[in-house]
């Protein structure tokens, strides 16, 4: 964490550290209720520790850069090349659209946004916005609506707690949101 906190530029205001603490919580929460625990757990943690390191070295396919720097990194903790391949499928599920393969891919893929099925989706969200607007400071709060509508449209969880649990109040936010547009 503290080479996140020590070399993340200070206008990521969504994909901070906060945010990588937070999608390492939901990581471990998510893991325990698909009874995932031991090493997979382990290397799933690993995972979300990773997921946006990449922002360190700049925004665009930030998921590659996260993956390199753990390829690069990891060997020395005794985590095997097989394992990196594995912690890269998992930072890479994050990508948008998210197209995670197996259980520790949707486990970390669900855990990055499992925000959009919770009471903290605007507050989050918010976040998000000011950031984008750090390098597009143009963008309107009515193209951020029109955003937000078209990406909770386009986006599905995969766990089956976020499922039950989150896309209830996700699809709650959706037509929130749609509300604002047309009014």
């Amino acid at each position: 964490m503290s080479n996140l906190e020590n070399n993340l530029p200070s206008w990521l205001y969504y994909h901070s550290p906060d945010h990588t603490r937070y999608v390492l919580e939901k990581s471990i929460f998510l893991a325990e209720q698909e009874q995932i625990s031991g090493r997979e757990l382990f290397l799933i943690k690993v995972a979300a520790l990773y997921h946006d390191l990449g922002f360190i070295k700049g925004r665009e396919e930030h998921e590659c850069k996260s993956c390199e720097m753990a390829a690069a990194e990891l060997p020395e903790f005794d985590i095997t090349p097989n394992e990196i391949e594995r912690i890269c499928g998992m930072i890479m599920a994050t990508k948008i659209p998210q197209q995670p393969k197996n259980l520790s891919e949707k486990i970390l893929a669900d855990a990055d946004l499992e925000y959009l099925g919770t009471d903290s989706f605007y507050e989050i969200s918010e976040r998000l916005y000011k950031e984008i607007r750090h390098s597009q400071p143009q963008l309107s709060r009515q193209e951020w609506n029109e955003i937000q509508v078209k990406f909770l449209s386009n986006h599905s969880y995969h766990t089956t707690y976020c499922k039950k649990y989150c896309e209830e109040v996700k699809a709650a936010h959706l037509a929130e949101q749609k509300a604002r547009l047309a009014s």
